[in-house]
C-alpha cells in the first residue's frame, strides 16, 4: 500500500487535471492530511524457483503468483547436458482462487507427471523430441552446475506444439559440489581417484565410492558425499586411460583397492576407523569381495543392485579378470533389439570360485533393490546376502531396501531416470535396458538418499 501526504487542495487540484482518475482514493479520517490508495492495474505474473542455487538433493520451492484465479497454466523446465542435448519436462497446473500456483501443494493435471510432485520438474527430464538415441544424463564436471530454466505458460499446452505465451521465468543451478569442498586429483601408489574433502580441518568419515562396468571414473555422487560431511575418494577400476591396458578387461585387482582404501584411511583429514564403502552394479561384487576377502575392514557398506560374484573368469587370486565380456548366452531383448544383462548375474549363472565368502563380513551392510531392474539380478542377489548372513547368526548386519518400479540406476535424488541408454558403439551399436517407472524410480532415489545418509551417521559418526 503506498502512502502519500499531501494537501486537500492539491489533491483537488490533481483529480481536477484527472492525473489520478486511475487511482481509487481513499480517506482515512484518522490520520489527518493522509491519503491511501490502490492501483487497479494488475501486477505482472512472478515465478519464484527458490533456493536459486542448491544441491542436487535439496528440493526447490516453486511458485507462479500474480495470475488469473482458476486457470490453466503449464511449467516447462529446460536444461542442456554438458554435451550440448537439451532435456526438458512440462506439467499442467490450475491456479487457485488467490492466482497462485505452488508446486509443493499443487497436483500436476498432465504432461510429464501427475500429482503432488515438488521436484517433478527435475526427475521428469527428458531429452527433447528429436535427440539422439539412448542419451543418459550424467555430471562431467561437478565443479559446474547444471542451469535448470523455467518458464510460466499460458494455458495446458505441450511446448513443443508450437507458439506459447511466456507469462514468467525463473532460472535455478543444480550442483553436486557445495562451496568449500575441495576436489583432488589423485594418482598416487597407482591409484586413480577423486579425492573430495568437506570445507573445515576435519577430520571427517570417509567413503570409498565404485561405480559399474560402465568404466572411466564418475565423481558426482562422491561430490556430493563431501556436500554432506564426508570424505569421499570416487575410484576408477576398469575403461581408464591412467590404468594398466588393454581396456576391456579388469587390470588391477585385490591390492589395488586395498591401497585405496588405505589411502584414504591414512589422510590426515580422514577419521581412519571411520571409512565406508559405497558401490553400484559390478562395483557391488568389488565392494563385498574387498570386505570378506582381504585384510581390509571397513566400517559399513552400502551395495545397489548388484551381484555377489562374477561371470568373467578372474585370471589370478589377486580378483584380476580376463578381457571382460558377458556371457551372451544370458543376454535378452525387447522389441525394439534392446539388450537386457538381467539373467548374467543370477546366482545360479555366476561362476562359483568368484562368489564372495559373505558369511565372512562383520560390518553393517545395506543392500538397495529395484524390483525393475533389468541390468541385475538385485533380488535374486539379495535373497543369497539374507540367507547366507542368517545361516552364519549375523541377521543383524544387513539393512535390506527393496523398491517397487525402481530401476538398476539408483542414483542420487531429483536426478532423471534412463530406463535405457546407449551402452557401446562397437563392434555395434548396442542399447541397454536398466529399468525403472519414472515416477516409482524417483520416488526411490528420493528415499533411499535419506535412508543412506540416516545409514551413515549411524555407522560413521555415532
Amino acid at each position: 500500500m503506498l502512502r502519500v501526504h499531501m494537501s486537500m487542495a492539491t489533491m483537488r487540484q490533481l483529480i481536477d487535471r484527472k492525473v489520478i482518475t486511475r487511482l481509487n482514493v481513499h480517506r482515512n479520517m484518522a490520520l489527518a492530511g493522509t491519503v491511501r490508495w490502490r492501483s487497479s492495474v494488475r501486477q505482472a505474473p512472478l515465478l519464484t524457483a527458490v533456493p536459486a542455487r542448491a544441491l542436487i538433493d535439496e528440493q526447490i520451492s516453486i511458485e507462479g503468483r500474480f495470475l488469473p484465479p482458476h486457470s490453466p497454466v503449464t511449467l516447462w523446465a529446460r536444461m542442456h547436458s554438458e554435451d550440448g542435448d537439451l532435456w526438458e519436462a512440462f506439467a499442467h497446473y490450475n491456479t487457485n482462487a488467490k492466482g497462485t500456483v505452488s508446486l509443493t501443494s499443487d497436483q500436476s493435471v498432465g504432461g510429464s507427471y501427475f500429482g503432488c510432485e515438488p521436484m517433478g520438474l527435475f526427475w521428469g527430464l527428458e531429452p527433447a523430441p528429436g535427440s539422439r538415441q539412448g542419451l543418459r544424463l550424467r555430471k562431467k564436471n561437478v565443479e559446474t552446475p547444471f542451469i535448470v530454466h523455467i518458464s510460466l505458460l499460458e494455458g495446458h499446452i505441450s511446448p513443443g506444439d508450437g507458439k506459447v505465451t511466456e507469462l514468467a521465468a525463473a532460472t535455478t543451478e543444480r550442483w553436486y559440489m557445495a562451496p568449500g569442498v575441495r576436489r583432488i586429483e589423485v594418482r598416487q601408489n597407482r591409484v586413480v581417484g577423486t579425492l573430495f574433502l568437506p570445507p573445515g580441518p576435519g577430520p571427517f568419515p570417509a567413503m570409498l565410492d565404485l561405480w559399474g562396468m560402465a568404466g572411466g571414473l564418475v565423481e558426482y555422487r562422491a561430490a556430493l558425499f563431501a556436500s554432506r560431511g564426508y570424505a569421499s575418494l570416487s575410484l576408477a577400476y576398469f575403461g581408464h586411460k591412467d590404468l594398466p591396458g588393454p581396456q576391456n578387461s579388469i587390470n588391477v585387482g585385490d591390492l589395488y583397492f586395498k591401497s585405496a582404501f588405505q589411502l584414504l584411511q591414512d589422510h590426515c583429514q580422514v577419521c581412519a576407523d571411520r571409512v565406508g564403502i559405497i558401490s553400484l552394479s559390478y562395483g557391488v561384487y568389488l565392494a563385498l569381495r574387498i570386505a570378506t576377502q582381504t585384510d581390509v575392514k571397513p566400517s559399513c557398506l552400502v551395495c545397489i543392485n548388484g551381484p555377489v560374484g562374477s561371470t568373467t573368469k578372474l585370471s589370478d587370486v589377486d580378483g584380476k579378470t580376463e578381457q571382460f565380456e558377458i556371457e551372451q548366452k544370458y543376454w535378452s531383448y525387447d522389441d525394439q533389439g534392446h539388450v537386457s544383462f538381467r539373467e548374467v548375474s543370477l546366482p545360479s549363472n555366476l561362476l562359483p570360485e568368484t562368489i564372495v565368502k559373505l558369511e565372512n563380513l562383520s560390518c553393517p551392510l545395506m543392500y538397495i533393490v529395484g524390483e525393475d531392474d533389468l541390468s541385475a539380478s538385485s533380488i535374486e542377489n539379495a535373497d543369497v546376502i539374507e540367507e547366507t548372513l542368517r545361516a552364519a547368526g549375523k541377521p543383524q548386519l544387513l539393512t535390506r531396501l527393496s523398491y517397487p518400479g525402481a530401476g538398476h540406476l539408483i542414483e542420487p535424488p531429483y536426478s532423471p531416470n534412463a530406463r535405457s541408454s546407449l551402452w557401446s558403439f562397437k563392434p555395434v551399436k548396442l542399447i541397454t535396458l536398466w529399468g525403472g517407472h519414472q515416477a516409482q524410480h524417483a520416488a526411490a532415489q528420493e528415499d533411499a538418499w535419506k535412508k543412506i545418509l540416516d545409514f551413515l551417521e549411524r555407522t560413521l559418526r555415532e
